[in-house]
């Protein structure tokens, strides 16, 4: 399964995250970032969780191809000008512990969350996950107290599937969420 290709819902475009893309954000090179991304980036860039350890984990999966599950999007709310285009948030997928397993992340900055983004990435994210008909289902880990995401997962079909334990792959605490394949995800 590869998923470097681009997914555009209606009001965003998520764009397969490159090499030099990951390395500016590292760097903390945000205006060579929106030049790579087209994108305006915002003040408070970047959104939560999407820290230095994160990225350095992308760009080593990006590097060794050991993950053909892995793809990186970055999220960019379009709009009706060029100049309108900017960055709200990431997310993506690796290979899970089981096979046909995907894992999913993601993260929206502050002043763009609760406006139904996330949903609307994630929802678009699964149908791309699903179109390889190897993986059987999606899982997905938060905290507990990220009610916003918990919700998100909630409205994307995710069902909870209790805590988190540090040999899941997952971080110690959070809460794990899955969804598996129906019938809806074989169109």
């Amino acid at each position: 399964m590869t998923l470097h290709f681009t997914l555009t819902t209606r009001r965003l475009e998520l764009i397969p995250a490159t090499l030099p893309m990951l390395t500016s954000e590292r760097n903390r090179d945000y205006n060579e970032l929106g030049r790579l991304t087209g994108a305006v980036i915002p003040p408070g860039w970047p959104p939560p969780l999407l820290d230095e350890g994160a990225l350095d984990a992308f760009i080593d999966l990006m590097t060794t191809g050991s993950d053909l599950r892995f793809c990186s999007w970055y999220w960019i709310r379009t709009g009706a000008l060029p100049t309108d285009r900017t960055l709200i948030g990431s997310g993506g997928t690796v290979s899970g512990a089981e096979a046909g397993d995907v894992l999913i992340g993601y993260s929206v900055l502050d002043g763009f969350q609760g406006q139904g983004y996330a949903t609307e990435a994630v929802e678009s994210i699964i149908h791309a996950v699903f179109a390889d008909r190897d993986v059987r289902r999606i899982l997905a880990s938060t905290f507990p107290h990220l009610k916003a995401s918990i919700r998100v997962l909630e409205k994307c079909g995710f069902v909870p599937a209790g805590e988190c334990h540090g040999n899941t792959g997952m971080e110690e605490g959070t809460l794990l969420f899955v969804r598996e394949r129906d019938a809806s995800d074989t169109k």
